[in-house]
């Protein structure tokens, strides 16, 4: 019903503030869509994000608006009739807020893709009680809260004051979930009343004589008896006649041969189906024919395919026996099915419908529901399947982009060839850094000298996005870097230079296997250079000219720990914001004598 509530959202956005700011909301919070549809699917996170809009465009809380989504919710809905549903519940607010899980049940079956959360109540007393909310979907604690506040005025014309007692967060498997805690403050002394009045007229049955369980295990054929450590003590009659008679499972894990189907999303444990006695469970029992497999949290593992026989009813404590008692009874198609499940009319409950809707071939809802899980679970293995796609591709963009340029790589992806990105660029930066002194003779002290260029290199690679110059490439102790290409930048030897600095500072901090500091040399030269794609198998962005030639001999013939610059780079700092000296005439291989600078630290 996701769908219906940002539809919600939308009429009343509309109502209240008017077209032009709904519009003005769609556009803050960059949502594609203008019209929204029941049955679509949209993002979890959708909802929220309008929330923020919201707040951003009218100023107002955020929290508040997620608040009054959830109120426009319940209005929304009441215009369908959904309210009747409401209504039908129960005659106190208490009764409804028991029995929520079971109507979420019953409307996945008008909206298959519903992921509803999972509530119950704990410490009921005159003044209100404490809600236990459970969802996937996380930031939706006020938007319950707006749900909670308008079905108690709307529907049991009451006053809800509402306090989080505890937020938390957990994980099942791959999902998250949150945990929330509620206190809810509103006027119950009708319904404990009404409770005492019925636990009054039980002390009056009382004077009837007591009577066995094996009764109730007569009377419900397929009931199932469980102590509080959640092992099997009794089991119904019929059982004998579809069970692996070398499997006995009396006194074992419940967990190996049942396996919890509904309610979703909760562990199979003592506490958690004492408290939830208001809700119908579902269980999948293998008969003794196949271990499910009990995790150390109390869940079962999620088996695929099976013959399974699907058992349905409710949870009772039986406070005499301190035992819960699951009184349900199988749930069969047809008489087909019956048959495949080694089953006779005359095993069915003798009480209720069951005989009767196998002979007129009822779909029941169970098995529609099944039907609707497997959609579901098909669904979610393809969500998972398009995340891992899209974990791939990001990985494999990052290691695109370490090779080539994000620009001139979106570049090849448009369809452009390699030989159209190569540019002619009239001026750029070319940086060289040379580790020096370190050598290595044995094995070990090889690997401690590539431990020490991995942390410099990494180091150095930190720099290059701080100040976005494009790390070409590093051939042994040797680390290339190009500004003004392929971003054209108008700057590029200032921030040559302020990278040049950088380097020489932070390499200081890092020790060499001798245990003294890394000593680097750099030099820098800007001028004209060509850069484009080179290669097939593994393509590099490369730079070619005399430019590139010159950078690595102003690195060659530069001392440790200083920054040579040529001329040509020094005419292009701005005056008077680097300190250099001249070095004189330097004899250039290739090039004669050049003068060329020193870069001084302040």
């Amino acid at each position: 019903m996701y769908g219906m509530l940002l539809e919600a959202i939308q009429y009343y956005i509309k109502i209240e503030y008017g077209e032009e700011l709904w519009h003005e909301i769609l556009r803050v919070s960059d949502c594609r869509h203008t019209v929204f549809n029941t049955h679509q699917i949209y993002p979890d996170s959708l909802a929220l994000e309008l929330g923020q809009a919201c707040a951003k465009v009218t100023g107002g809380s955020y929290d508040k608006f997620v608040s009054y989504f959830g109120k426009c919710f319940i209005r929304f809905t009441s215009k369908f009739g959904y309210d009747a549903t409401v209504r039908a519940t129960g005659r106190y607010f208490t009764e409804f807020l028991e029995s929520v899980d079971n109507i979420h049940h019953q409307f996945s079956f008008t909206y298959p893709k519903m992921k509803s959360p999972s509530m119950y109540l704990t410490e009921i007393d005159e003044n209100g009680c404490v809600l236990v909310y459970r969802s996937s979907r996380p930031g939706y604690t006020k938007y319950l809260m707006g749900v909670l506040e308008q079905c108690a005025q709307d529907f049991f014309q009451l006053k809800l004051n509402i306090k989080i007692l505890e937020e938390a967060s957990s994980a099942n498997g791959s999902k998250k979930q949150v945990l929330v805690n509620f206190r809810l403050d509103f006027e119950n002394k009708s319904y404990m009343l009404n409770k005492q009045k019925k636990e009054i007229d039980q002390l009056h049955l009382a004077k009837l004589a007591p009577f066995s369980v094996d009764l109730i295990i007569t009377l419900f054929p397929f009931a199932l008896l469980i102590d509080r450590n959640l092992q099997i003590i009794a089991v119904g009659e019929n059982y004998a006649t579809i069970w692996n008679p070398e499997e006995p499972c009396i006194n074992k894990a419940v967990g190996q041969y049942f396996r919890l189907r509904r309610p979703k999303g909760i562990a199979l444990t003592w506490k958690n189906i004492k408290n939830l006695q208001a809700v119908v469970f579902e269980m999948e029992c293998n008969r003794g024919h196949e271990l499910f497999d009990v995790r150390e949290d109390g869940k079962d593992a999620e088996g695929q395919g099976g013959n399974y026989l699907l058992l349905k009813g409710q949870m009772k404590f039986v406070q005499e026996i301190n035992s819960i008692v699951f009184l349900c009874s199988p749930i069969i198609n047809d008489i087909g099915e019956l048959i495949s499940q080694s089953l006779c009319l005359n095993d069915l409950n003798s009480h209720g419908l069951s005989r009767e809707m196998v002979l007129a071939g009822w779909q029941h809802n169970s098995k529609l529901q099944t039907m609707f899980d497997h959609a579901e679970q098909n669904t979610e293995d393809l969500e998972n399947s398009h995340e891992l796609l899209d974990q791939w591709k990001k990985r494999s963009d990052d290691l695109l982009y370490s090779m080539i340029p994000k620009a001139v790589a979106d570049r090849l992806r448009s369809g452009d060839s390699a030989l159209d990105t190569c540019e002619t660029f009239s001026s750029v930066s070319i940086l060289f850094c040379e580790l020096v002194g370190l050598q290595s003779k044995t094995v070990k002290e090889t690997m401690e000298m590539v431990s020490t260029m991995n942390e410099v290199f990494s180091t150095f690679d930190k720099l290059m996005d701080k100040f976005n110059v494009y790390k070409v490439e590093t051939v042994g102790q040797i680390y290339m870097a190009a500004c003004g290409a392929p971003e054209r930048t108008e700057n590029h030897p200032e921030v040559m230079v302020k990278v040049a600095f950088s380097m020489l500072q932070d390499s200081r901090s890092i020790k060499s296997p001798s245990g003294a500091s890394v000593e680097i040399k750099i030099g820098v030269h800007s001028g004209p250079a060509v850069a484009g794609i080179v290669g097939i198998k593994v393509p590099r962005y490369c730079f070619f000219g005399d430019t590139i030639n010159t950078a690595s001999r102003m690195q060659s013939t530069a001392e440790p720990g200083k920054i040579q610059i040529s001329s040509d780079t020094m005419k292009l700092l701005p005056t008077g914001q680097f300190k250099t000296i001249s070095r004189g005439e330097v004899n250039i291989k290739g090039k004669g004598n050049m003068r060329t600078y020193w870069l001084l630290e302040e």
